[in-house]
């Protein structure tokens, strides 16, 4: 899954539903499930996401939507093999970027 957002310090929650394509509910659900989402409160209360918060959003986006996983069941995988998984997780991601771009060169070509 390929997220288009900006390189920015902090997103509001509206840009990241609308990159994920879900309900802004969805996102402050998923952030009182999961203790990896920490997104920042401004004075208002506005909640500002991180490059990291969107990483960790990434990856349970992933486990939950694309892989079916259960929220108990990316709970307990995000626990037990955080570290390996999200690696793997990235390193996939990568490759898909570059599989993209090299799809549109060959287009150009």
């Amino acid at each position: 899954m390929h997220i288009d957002l900006p390189e920015k310090r902090y997103y509001a929650i509206g840009e990241v539903a609308k990159a994920f394509g879900v309900n802004t509910s969805l996102i402050r659900f998923w952030e009182k499930e999961f203790d990896v989402l920490k997104p920042k409160k401004n004075a208002k209360g506005n909640r500002k996401f991180t490059p990291e918060d969107i990483k960790n959003l990434k990856f349970i986006y992933h486990l939950v939507k694309e892989r079916g996983f259960t929220l108990e069941g990316a709970k307990t995988h995000l626990k037990e093999e955080k570290k390996q998984a999200l690696n793997n997780f990235e390193i996939i991601n990568k490759l898909e970027d570059v599989k993209s771009q090299l799809i549109k060169i060959k287009e150009h070509l």
